[in-house]
């Protein structure tokens, strides 16, 4: 922590604050074009997440990493054909990688793997056409028009309900927001004398791995030539195993994502995908014709796949009800200290009582005076909120105008506690608040009335709210460490969430169109679709909905949440580290088990690395992880061109036991 703090000190002290371009020229036609790219990359990546596990990780630091790739590659280009070209600055950089997260950020929580695709005809069946709650005609099939309308009319909102609290946020009360300090200090990092070497170690790294990562996706390709065909199926612990979804399936996505997610989660996913798809669901389709109807498909709500499916509520529920008490607990905890402890002026003083050093003064100084005018931030909250008002009962009549004057009334609100939140744990818990208002707004509808689609949409508005002010918190975060005006990042990040509502619909309909979304026994199955549908006919019907015994184990497993996430906050660290995730231990519930062995191949990577050379390791392994991501992700764009023109690979490599060849 020392070094990083001094790497961030050396470097903002080599800055003059008079030699910070103006807000306006921080903004460059260069950077705009790579936030575009960027964004595009990212969405691909996060949209093929969302739809296979509805796991993405936190890619804020791999952004900052691929924009200063981009802009030096552009430069030295330049050079080399005879142009000078402006000097990079850390605050392009930090305008580039924010204005690329808001983009990317709409393919993660605009719903595409969750509330929105939880409207369609496909999702609505799965759950059970015979249930209850699930009343006939309440699904939406999706439309690339509607879904881009309704992005536009529910993003901007959140990015000013918190704009008049940004020098509370980040000045007064020094929230630390980690991953926005993160990003603050590879790219403080990388725009000093001595970050040039590291910045060239990583991006050599980052284009070794990418391009090996791209070229495997491609040679793959070729034995994917029909159902369970490839190198993603191979039987890599024998084929019982592989029935069950043990497998390695040689993702690099998945095994890059597993080295930036914590061993923590890794270690949670596999234990969830052991203890259901090893223990309990063999087990419980053993009571085939006892607990379940023999005659019922084994994807009924009425069958083995109710089971999967509220476990995997019960678990997510109980594990967001105990953390979203908990950072409230914190946040008001946190909150009357500083209220009750008295204090000279919050600008001259840290949260140690020490004076601040010139290089918090400066950024203080910076910070204040690039103030955004509180009139802007409250017409324009109004003038949006009126426009979701009148727009949103139209697109989904069974949302009345009222509900949703409601859920921008108290959206300010909740938006401070979620972001309040992340600044101390780094924990955006908006989708929690989303649940909280789809259950609330489904019983209050019922189901006669629209309940399960205006709980699903309602989720959506209080998560999109909730969740876009807490990301702006965090690049306000990044750009006071690095000397960003806040004005020039609040427009980057209005422009990154307006190509943002383009981009993210285009994309799911790039894998809509190219891929069989929504298959429980296909690649993406976009779980969470049918979790957050069944999470709406739940608040419909009550508990009608659940299959025999079903209730019973639910309570098991919300308790359990609950459990853990207490004994791993009161038990001494070294034990507490070791207790597994009820959120993440929920995923492979619903998928399998097959991309919690790569994720832990992930760690296991990571874990060796460090042992081997730890500072080496710390340097390269988020580039390495990057370009695995990355290259991944951009093979998925000419593999679905070549899926809608209809090519199909030339071979089927498949895996048979001796005894049916």
């Amino acid at each position: 922590m020392e070094e990083v703090n001094q790497i961030e000190r050396n470097s903002s002290e080599e800055v003059e604050i008079k030699r910070i371009p103006p807000w306006k020229k921080q903004i460059t036609v260069r950077g705009i074009i790579a936030s575009l790219l960027i964004g595009i990359m990212y969405s691909v990546i996060v949209m093929k997440l969302n739809l296979t596990t509805g796991l993405v990780p936190n890619l804020n630091v791999s952004a900052a990493l691929l924009a200063f790739v981009f802009i030096r590659t552009w430069t030295k280009l330049l050079e080399k054909a005879g142009f000078v070209s402006k000097p990079f600055t850390r605050q392009e950089n930090t305008i580039i990688q924010t204005c690329a997260v808001a983009c990317y950020s709409i393919s993660v929580g605009g719903g595409f793997g969750s509330f929105l695709l939880g409207l369609n005809k496909r999702t609505y069946e799965q759950a059970g056409v015979q249930t209850e709650g699930n009343v006939l005609d309440s699904y939406k099939e999706p439309g690339l028009g509607w879904m881009t309308a309704f992005l536009f009319v529910v993003s901007f909102v959140g990015l000013l309900a918190l704009v008049p609290l940004r020098k509370i946020m980040i000045i007064d009360y020094k929230l630390s927001y980690p991953s926005g300090t993160a990003t603050a200090v590879l790219i403080n990092g990388f725009h000093t004398p001595k970050g040039d070497d590291m910045a060239k170690k990583q991006v050599h790294g980052f284009m070794k791995f990418f391009c090996i990562s791209f070229v495997w996706n491609f040679f793959q390709w070729f034995y994917t030539g029909g159902d369970g065909c490839g190198f993603s199926n191979f039987p890599t612990f024998g084929l019982k195993a592989w029935e069950q979804s043990f497998y390695f399936d040689f993702s690099a996505t998945y095994v890059g994502a597993g080295m930036i997610c914590s061993h923590l989660v890794n270690l949670s996913l596999l234990f969830g995908a052991i203890l259901s798809w090893g223990i309990m669901w063999p087990l419980i389709r053993m009571q085939n014709g006892n607990w379940f109807p023999s005659s019922l498909p084994q994807s009924s709500m009425k069958s083995l796949n109710g089971y999967k499916v509220f476990i995997s509520i019960a678990l997510i529920l109980g594990d967001g009800l105990y953390n979203f008490l908990k950072i409230l607990f914190f946040t008001g905890r946190s909150m009357y200290e500083k209220l009750k402890k008295r204090t000279p002026k919050p600008d001259e003083v840290d949260n140690n009582n020490k004076p601040l050093d010139e290089d918090d003064e400066q950024r203080n100084e910076l910070f204040v005076r690039e103030a955004i005018p509180m009139w802007v931030a409250c017409v324009g909250y109004f003038a949006f909120s009126i426009v979701s008002v009148v727009v949103i009962p139209l697109m989904f009549p069974a949302l009345k105008w009222y509900y949703v004057v409601v859920a921008y009334t108290i959206a300010p609100s909740l938006s401070f506690c979620n972001a309040y939140g992340a600044g101390l744990t780094d924990m955006n818990m908006a989708y929690n608040y989303g649940k909280v208002a789809l259950f609330i707004l489904a019983a209050l509808i019922g189901k006669d009335s629209g309940g399960v689609v205006a709980g699903l949409i309602g989720c959506g508005l209080i998560k999109s709210i909730v969740s876009i002010s807490s990301d702006l918190m965090h690049d306000f975060k990044t750009g006071h460490l690095t000397l960003t005006s806040p004005r020039s990042m609040l427009l980057s990040q209005a422009i990154g969430t307006a190509i943002g509502c383009v981009v993210a619909p285009l994309t799911f309909f790039l894998f809509y169109k190219a891929f069989d979304v929504g298959n429980p026994e296909g690649e993406y199955k976009a779980p969470y679709a049918l979790v957050y549908r069944n999470m709406a006919i739940l608040g419909v019907e009550g508990f009608s909905a659940l299959p025999r015994h079903c209730l019973q184990l639910c309570y098991g497993f919300f308790a359990f949440a609950i459990s853990a996430n207490l004994f791993r906050d009161l038990s001494p660290k070294r034990i507490g580290e070791w207790v597994p995730l009820p959120m993440a231990m929920a995923v492979p519930f619903l998928v399998g088990a097959y991309f919690a062995i790569d994720m832990c191949v992930g760690s296991l990577i990571v874990f060796v690395s460090h042992k081997v050379n730890s500072t080496k390791a710390t340097l390269i392994l988020p580039a390495v992880a990057s370009g695995l991501i990355c290259g991944d992700g951009l093979w998925i764009l000419p593999s679905s061109i070549l899926a809608l023109a209809g090519v199909k690979p030339p071979i089927c490599m498949s895996f048979l036991a001796k005894k049916a060849v």
